[in-house]
């Protein structure tokens, strides 16, 4: 039964790399700007 499990959570991980690997995530198409205080910062 141990065995089985462990192969599971194995078989699992691998298709989850293997999937991380092959889809292709689209890179941000907006540019992403915040204003900082400058009582933020020390002096």
């Amino acid at each position: 039964m141990k065995k089985y499990l462990v192969i599971g959570i194995l078989a699992v991980l691998g298709f989850g790399f293997l999937g991380l690997l092959t889809i292709d995530i689209p890179a941000p198409t907006e540019d992403v700007e915040r204003v900082i205080p400058d009582e933020n910062f020390d002096q």
